[in-house]
């Protein structure tokens, strides 16, 4: 089974999402669409790797 590296930052983007969703069914559509991009440059995020020398 694969595990992600990165759980912070697969529930954050979850999170924002879930969010999202429920912020649109709410009627607050700008903030569902900022929480719907947050979640967007989540996934999308290279975090950095530190250096070994």
């Amino acid at each position: 089974m694969n595990r992600s590296k990165n759980v912070y930052r697969d529930v954050m983007t979850k999170l924002f999402l879930v969010t999202g969703i429920l912020s649109f069914m709410s009627g607050q559509f700008v903030a569902s669409t900022f929480l719907f991009g947050m979640s967007f440059f989540s996934s999308n995020l290279i975090l950095a790797k530190p250096v070994r020398s």
